[in-house]
Protein backbone atom coordinates (compact mmCIF):
# COMPACT_ATOMS: atom_id res chain seq x y z
CA UNK A 1 0.00 0.00 0.00
CA UNK A 2 2.53 2.38 0.93
CA UNK A 3 4.45 1.77 -2.24
CA UNK A 4 1.88 2.05 -4.45
CA UNK A 5 1.33 5.61 -2.88
CA UNK A 6 4.61 6.46 -2.91
CA UNK A 7 4.87 5.40 -6.91
CA UNK A 8 1.46 7.68 -7.61
CA UNK A 9 3.02 10.21 -5.42
CA UNK A 10 5.64 10.06 -7.91
CA UNK A 11 3.90 9.82 -11.43
CA UNK A 12 1.82 12.83 -10.20
CA UNK A 13 4.93 15.34 -9.73
CA UNK A 14 6.74 14.30 -12.52
CA UNK A 15 2.85 14.95 -15.04
CA UNK A 16 2.94 18.49 -13.15
CA UNK A 17 6.71 18.48 -14.34
CA UNK A 18 5.93 17.60 -17.93
CA UNK A 19 2.95 19.71 -18.32
CA UNK A 20 4.68 22.87 -16.53
CA UNK A 21 7.89 21.78 -19.59
CA UNK A 22 5.39 21.42 -22.16
CA UNK A 23 3.47 24.84 -21.11
CA UNK A 24 6.75 26.88 -20.76
CA UNK A 25 8.17 25.08 -24.68
CA UNK A 26 4.53 25.69 -26.14
CA UNK A 27 4.62 29.96 -25.21
CA UNK A 28 8.30 30.04 -25.99
CA UNK A 29 9.15 32.55 -29.09
CA UNK A 30 10.12 30.57 -32.33
CA UNK A 31 13.48 30.51 -32.69
CA UNK A 32 15.72 32.22 -35.82
CA UNK A 33 18.17 31.30 -38.22
CA UNK A 34 20.31 33.62 -39.03
CA UNK A 35 22.71 32.44 -42.58
CA UNK A 36 27.44 32.46 -41.35
CA UNK A 37 29.77 30.81 -43.27
CA UNK A 38 29.83 28.07 -41.54
CA UNK A 39 26.20 26.80 -41.35
CA UNK A 40 23.26 28.38 -39.42
CA UNK A 41 23.01 30.29 -36.48
CA UNK A 42 19.82 29.75 -34.59
CA UNK A 43 18.86 32.23 -31.72
CA UNK A 44 16.28 31.05 -29.25
CA UNK A 45 15.03 33.54 -27.11
CA UNK A 46 13.92 32.51 -23.38
CA UNK A 47 13.20 35.13 -21.20
CA UNK A 48 14.35 38.61 -20.48
CA UNK A 49 17.94 38.52 -20.71
CA UNK A 50 18.17 34.88 -21.60
CA UNK A 51 19.17 33.40 -24.95
CA UNK A 52 20.33 30.25 -26.13
CA UNK A 53 22.48 30.27 -29.27
CA UNK A 54 23.04 27.08 -31.37
CA UNK A 55 25.93 27.31 -34.25
CA UNK A 56 28.41 24.79 -35.70
CA UNK A 57 26.65 21.87 -33.84
CA UNK A 58 27.67 23.66 -30.13
CA UNK A 59 25.07 25.49 -27.71
CA UNK A 60 25.34 28.48 -26.17
CA UNK A 61 23.38 29.73 -22.78
CA UNK A 62 23.38 33.70 -22.13
CA UNK A 63 22.53 34.07 -18.66
CA UNK A 64 20.23 31.21 -17.76
CA UNK A 65 17.17 32.63 -15.64
CA UNK A 66 14.00 32.34 -14.68
CA UNK A 67 13.82 28.03 -13.86
CA UNK A 68 14.36 25.28 -16.06
CA UNK A 69 11.39 24.35 -17.68
CA UNK A 70 12.39 27.68 -20.13
CA UNK A 71 14.97 25.54 -21.65
CA UNK A 72 12.66 22.20 -22.17
CA UNK A 73 13.78 20.33 -25.19
CA UNK A 74 17.08 22.16 -25.82
CA UNK A 75 20.33 21.11 -26.29
CA UNK A 76 22.72 21.10 -23.49
CA UNK A 77 24.87 23.73 -22.90
CA UNK A 78 28.20 23.68 -24.37
CA UNK A 79 29.08 27.13 -23.18
CA UNK A 80 27.54 29.33 -20.68
CA UNK A 81 27.79 32.80 -20.88
CA UNK A 82 27.28 35.13 -17.71
CA UNK A 83 27.24 38.77 -17.95
CA UNK A 84 26.68 39.78 -13.87
CA UNK A 85 25.85 39.09 -10.76
CA UNK A 86 22.75 39.95 -10.15
CA UNK A 87 19.89 37.40 -9.79
CA UNK A 88 17.89 37.78 -13.20
CA UNK A 89 21.52 36.85 -14.98
CA UNK A 90 23.71 34.81 -12.45
CA UNK A 91 20.96 32.47 -11.53
CA UNK A 92 21.94 29.41 -9.25
CA UNK A 93 18.56 27.76 -8.98
CA UNK A 94 18.29 27.88 -13.09
CA UNK A 95 21.69 26.54 -13.38
CA UNK A 96 20.96 23.64 -10.86
CA UNK A 97 18.88 22.57 -12.91
CA UNK A 98 19.65 22.54 -16.01
CA UNK A 99 22.71 19.74 -17.85
CA UNK A 100 25.79 22.51 -17.76
CA UNK A 101 27.89 20.07 -15.38
CA UNK A 102 30.47 20.06 -18.06
CA UNK A 103 29.71 23.31 -19.76
CA UNK A 104 32.62 25.66 -19.84
CA UNK A 105 31.51 29.10 -18.25
CA UNK A 106 32.79 31.99 -19.69
CA UNK A 107 32.11 34.84 -16.84
CA UNK A 108 33.75 38.00 -15.43
CA UNK A 109 35.71 38.09 -12.43
CA UNK A 110 32.84 39.15 -9.87
CA UNK A 111 30.79 36.47 -11.23
CA UNK A 112 33.29 33.98 -10.83
CA UNK A 113 33.74 34.88 -7.12
CA UNK A 114 30.09 33.82 -6.45
CA UNK A 115 29.50 30.64 -8.71
CA UNK A 116 29.06 27.51 -6.49
CA UNK A 117 31.57 25.68 -5.79
CA UNK A 118 30.61 22.48 -8.06
CA UNK A 119 31.19 24.42 -11.20
CA UNK A 120 34.88 26.34 -10.35
CA UNK A 121 36.43 23.69 -12.30
CA UNK A 122 34.89 24.86 -15.69
CA UNK A 123 35.25 28.56 -15.44
CA UNK A 124 37.25 30.82 -17.71
CA UNK A 125 37.54 33.98 -16.72
CA UNK A 126 37.35 37.23 -19.06
CA UNK A 127 37.87 40.73 -17.75
CA UNK A 128 36.73 43.80 -19.86
CA UNK A 129 38.65 44.18 -22.61
CA UNK A 130 39.79 40.11 -22.70
CA UNK A 131 39.55 37.54 -25.40
CA UNK A 132 39.11 33.72 -25.70
CA UNK A 133 38.90 31.55 -28.59
CA UNK A 134 37.44 28.15 -28.02
CA UNK A 135 35.53 25.39 -29.66
CA UNK A 136 35.60 27.49 -33.26
CA UNK A 137 34.44 30.77 -31.69
CA UNK A 138 35.63 33.58 -30.50
CA UNK A 139 34.43 35.32 -27.23
CA UNK A 140 35.21 39.04 -26.64
CA UNK A 141 34.26 41.00 -23.39
CA UNK A 142 32.77 44.53 -23.59
CA UNK A 143 32.46 46.64 -20.82
CA UNK A 144 28.74 46.88 -19.65
CA UNK A 145 28.27 50.04 -16.75
CA UNK A 146 25.53 52.75 -16.02
CA UNK A 147 25.97 56.29 -16.26
CA UNK A 148 27.16 58.54 -15.12
CA UNK A 149 30.14 56.35 -13.90
CA UNK A 150 29.48 56.11 -9.65
CA UNK A 151 31.09 53.85 -7.42
CA UNK A 152 26.88 52.99 -6.52
CA UNK A 153 25.65 52.77 -9.44
CA UNK A 154 23.42 49.62 -9.82
CA UNK A 155 26.32 48.34 -13.04
CA UNK A 156 29.87 50.10 -11.91
CA UNK A 157 32.28 49.58 -15.19
CA UNK A 158 34.42 46.51 -14.74
CA UNK A 159 32.22 44.44 -12.57
CA UNK A 160 30.31 42.99 -15.83
CA UNK A 161 31.13 41.43 -19.18
CA UNK A 162 28.99 42.25 -22.32
CA UNK A 163 30.26 40.12 -24.88
CA UNK A 164 30.37 40.11 -28.58
CA UNK A 165 30.41 36.45 -30.21
CA UNK A 166 32.53 35.59 -33.70
CA UNK A 167 30.45 32.48 -34.61
CA UNK A 168 31.07 31.79 -38.47
CA UNK A 169 31.73 34.68 -39.59
CA UNK A 170 29.19 36.71 -38.09
CA UNK A 171 29.55 39.20 -35.24
CA UNK A 172 27.12 38.81 -32.34
CA UNK A 173 27.05 41.00 -30.02
CA UNK A 174 24.74 40.71 -26.12
CA UNK A 175 25.07 44.05 -24.17
CA UNK A 176 24.44 43.49 -20.80
CA UNK A 177 23.22 45.75 -18.44
CA UNK A 178 24.45 48.72 -19.77
CA UNK A 179 23.86 52.39 -21.07
CA UNK A 180 24.43 53.80 -24.29
CA UNK A 181 28.35 54.30 -23.29
CA UNK A 182 31.40 55.09 -25.74
CA UNK A 183 32.22 51.68 -25.74
CA UNK A 184 28.78 50.29 -27.27
CA UNK A 185 28.73 53.27 -29.53
CA UNK A 186 32.26 52.32 -31.15
CA UNK A 187 31.01 48.87 -32.12
CA UNK A 188 32.24 47.91 -35.85
CA UNK A 189 30.75 44.81 -37.88
CA UNK A 190 28.06 43.76 -35.75
CA UNK A 191 26.06 41.34 -37.49
CA UNK A 192 23.12 40.37 -34.72
CA UNK A 193 22.74 42.64 -31.65
CA UNK A 194 20.65 42.22 -28.19
CA UNK A 195 20.43 45.29 -26.66
CA UNK A 196 18.62 46.20 -23.15
CA UNK A 197 16.23 48.81 -22.21
CA UNK A 198 14.85 48.71 -18.27
CA UNK A 199 14.77 51.89 -16.54
CA UNK A 200 16.14 52.54 -13.86
CA UNK A 201 18.39 49.61 -14.38
CA UNK A 202 20.15 49.91 -17.56
CA UNK A 203 18.77 52.49 -20.37
CA UNK A 204 15.39 53.94 -22.17
CA UNK A 205 13.85 53.36 -25.30
CA UNK A 206 15.28 56.38 -27.24
CA UNK A 207 19.03 56.05 -25.07
CA UNK A 208 18.96 52.31 -26.90
CA UNK A 209 18.08 53.48 -30.40
CA UNK A 210 20.41 56.19 -30.39
CA UNK A 211 23.42 53.74 -29.22
CA UNK A 212 21.86 51.50 -32.25
CA UNK A 213 22.03 54.44 -34.67
CA UNK A 214 25.77 54.91 -33.53
CA UNK A 215 26.87 51.21 -34.36
CA UNK A 216 24.73 50.24 -37.16
CA UNK A 217 23.96 46.32 -36.28
CA UNK A 218 22.58 44.69 -39.47
CA UNK A 219 20.22 42.47 -36.94
CA UNK A 220 18.99 44.05 -33.43
CA UNK A 221 16.68 42.02 -30.84
CA UNK A 222 15.71 44.38 -28.05
CA UNK A 223 15.64 42.29 -24.54
CA UNK A 224 15.70 42.69 -21.13
CA UNK A 225 13.49 45.39 -21.33
CA UNK A 226 11.38 44.57 -18.10
CA UNK A 227 11.77 47.11 -15.85
CA UNK A 228 10.29 48.53 -12.58
CA UNK A 229 6.88 49.76 -14.55
CA UNK A 230 6.67 46.90 -16.86
CA UNK A 231 7.58 46.32 -20.37
CA UNK A 232 9.69 49.26 -22.74
CA UNK A 233 7.96 50.28 -25.58
CA UNK A 234 9.82 48.08 -27.86
CA UNK A 235 7.66 49.26 -30.93
CA UNK A 236 8.57 52.44 -30.07
CA UNK A 237 11.91 51.43 -30.09
CA UNK A 238 12.07 50.10 -33.69
CA UNK A 239 9.85 52.77 -35.30
CA UNK A 240 12.88 54.96 -33.94
CA UNK A 241 15.65 53.09 -35.41
CA UNK A 242 13.91 52.65 -38.43
CA UNK A 243 12.14 56.21 -39.08
CA UNK A 244 16.67 56.84 -39.21
CA UNK A 245 17.58 53.97 -40.54
CA UNK A 246 15.47 51.24 -42.90
CA UNK A 247 18.47 48.76 -43.51
CA UNK A 248 18.68 47.60 -40.25
CA UNK A 249 16.67 44.79 -38.96
CA UNK A 250 14.68 45.14 -35.60
CA UNK A 251 13.27 41.95 -34.15
CA UNK A 252 10.72 42.40 -32.37
CA UNK A 253 10.32 38.66 -30.09
CA UNK A 254 8.48 38.14 -27.26
CA UNK A 255 10.56 37.82 -23.95
CA UNK A 256 8.33 37.23 -21.40
CA UNK A 257 5.72 34.64 -22.93
CA UNK A 258 4.66 34.02 -19.14
CA UNK A 259 4.71 35.93 -16.03
CA UNK A 260 7.69 35.65 -13.75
Amino acid sequence: MKFTFLLAAALAAFTVQAQAQTAATASRAAADKIATKKGPLTVQPITHGSVVLSWGGKTIYVDPYGGPAGFAGLAPADVVLITDIHPDHLDPKTLAGLSVGKALMIVPPAVAEKLPAEYKGHVRVLRNGQKLDTLGMSVTAIPMYNLPEAPDAMHTKGRGNGYVLNLGGKNVYLSGDTEDIPEMRALKNIDVAFVCMNLPYTMDVNQAAQAVLAFKPGIVYPYHYRGQNGLSDVAAFKKTVNAANKNIDVRLRNWYPTAQ
